[in-house]
């Protein structure tokens, strides 16, 4: 995806974190550059993203020669307290097993309005 992908007005049920979390979740080694356009945000956003997780304890990175590879602490709890007890294990769970399902269902069916 070239440039800055097309905004979004409104409201969304997840959020710009929880998505470069889940990209993050699907490939450890992905770069800044593919996690963006995966998550249709511009790199500086998932720049300011990654950092965000760094700094609060949910993710780190090692630098191995040209890339990084992320580590997400998946014993973390969620920080909002309507979340409490549940930790980004219990998050990625269900965007990632969705993610995996919607990616490959997505080639196979025509969309469907419910």
């Amino acid at each position: 995806m070239d440039g800055v992908p097309e905004s979004h007005t409104g409201w969304t049920f997840v959020t710009n974190h929880a998505r470069v979390l889940a990209a993050i979740a699907d490939n450890h080694s992905a770069r800044i550059r593919d996690i963006a356009a995966h998550c249709r945000l511009t790199e500086r956003a998932v720049q300011k993203i990654i950092s965000d997780l760094e700094q609060d304890g949910y993710l780190s990175h090692v630098r191995e020669g040209r890339t990084n590879t992320y580590r997400i602490e998946q014993g973390q709890v969620l920080r909002h307290p309507a979340e409490a007890g549940l930790t980004v294990a219990s998050l990625l769970s269900l965007l990632v097993q969705d993610e995996a399902a919607r990616s490959t269902s997505q080639d196979s069916r025509p969309h469907t309005p419910a």
